[in-house]
């Protein structure tokens, strides 16, 4: 491949105007800020999870209202670019469906927010084909948004949404029950999916020599365009199916920005993650390692890798999980296993790697 571009400095993503550091900082203020705001335990509206994990759930008088919030990030510039709009919205749905399941809540709907810098309804309508795909293909309804102008703010355009979801309060999945042994289950990614968009740019287009978006990818002969606008794939009706067959899951992961890193936000400060069958990674990935002069520890803090989602569940219903998952088309494998570790370190031991919190390093 082409390597006429110098390594940016440590921290591609950073360079590519990406800093996850800072926004840890300013997140960690506004949690202690907007924490305050809570119900007592038991009240009414109560919270029932921590800040930061996938979706959170409150309580409505013995029922679960769980609710994430989500949005396409830098992926919205490749859809403008290659003036197609009508699988963005699939994008959209799929960040914040799939991050509902990971507490076991089964969505229900959905309103999104869309700011132009310009409206144009031609764009606006083909947003809405992606939208209502995607809400299709989830099971779920689009019960209201929000267009909004913003000349003066907004370059192009954005899109986010909120969903939200119910879930028996006794059913609520954190994976503090996990323990040693239990099987994780990597189910493969459609590619890029959401995240990691603002590098990827960097990488391909920010050099001395951009690529063309009809640039085909080696092997596969795919244009990258077309390659970078792939919809993320929606999980939901295989783990939905999953939840009512198989009685022994114990969590549930959505791999998005920080990669495999996903896996220690589950509450369980006993146990680590050990990867040592992790599938080949789609070519998509291999172009920006090479292309941005990426370190491989990076590509596995900023992207999916080939791996989308992952159930962990006890080595007796593995089995169960990958029959269903084959049944809907999923390509899946285990992947690793939970180790007891109390430093709660995800090992992908063919990389001799090892990650903590939001960062890889060499074993």
């Amino acid at each position: 491949m082409n390597r006429d571009n110098p390594r940016p400095p440590d921290g591609a993503y950073r360079a590519s105007g990406v800093d996850t550091g800072e926004a840890g900082a300013g997140l960690d203020r506004l949690v202690e800020r907007i924490t305050r705001t809570w119900p007592p335990p038991g009240a009414w509206g109560a919270v029932r999870l921590p800040i930061g994990y996938f979706a959170n759930v409150i309580e409505l008088g013995g029922l679960g209202l769980a609710i994430s919030t989500d949005g396409v990030g830098s992926k919205s510039i490749i859809a403008e670019r290659m003036g197609r709009y009508d699988t963005i919205g699939i994008d959209c749905v799929a960040m914040n469906v799939n991050d509902l399941i990971c507490v076991g809540a089964r969505p229900l709907s959905l309103v999104d927010y869309i700011a132009v810098e310009r409206a144009d309804a031609l764009m606006l309508d083909r947003i809405a084909i992606g939208l209502a795909e995607g809400a299709k293909e989830a099971g779920i309804s689009i019960c209201g948004g929000e267009i909004a102008q913003l000349e003066d703010v907004v370059r192009g355009f954005d899109l986010a949404a909120t969903a939200v979801g119910s879930v028996a309060l006794d059913k609520i999945l954190t994976g503090r029950d996990a323990e040693p042994g239990d099987a994780i289950i990597g189910i493969a990614s459609s590619g890029i999916h959401s995240n990691g968009l603002s590098l990827a740019r960097n990488a391909f287009f920010k050099r001395e020599k951009p690529l063309p978006l009809d640039f085909p990818l080696p092997r596969t002969g795919v244009a990258l365009g077309e390659e970078l606008l792939r919809p993320t794939f929606i999980y939901v009706r295989e783990i939905m199916e999953i939840l009512e067959r198989v009685s022994d899951v114990k969590a549930l992961i959505h791999i998005t920005g920080d990669g495999l890193l996903n896996l220690n936000r589950i509450e369980n400060d006993r146990v680590g993650f050990r990867l040592d069958a992790l599938p080949e990674a789609p070519e998509i990935f291999t172009m920006i390692e090479e292309y941005g002069r990426v370190r491989r520890s990076e590509m596995f803090e900023v992207y999916n890798m080939g791996v989308g989602f992952c159930v962990i569940v006890s080595p007796k219903g593995a089995s169960a999980v990958l029959s269903i998952l084959k049944a809907h088309g999923r390509k899946a494998q285990q992947i690793g296993e939970i180790i007891e570790d109390a430093t709660k370190g995800v090992y992908l031991t063919r990389e001799k790697l090892v990650g903590h919190k939001k960062a890889f390093r060499d074993a």
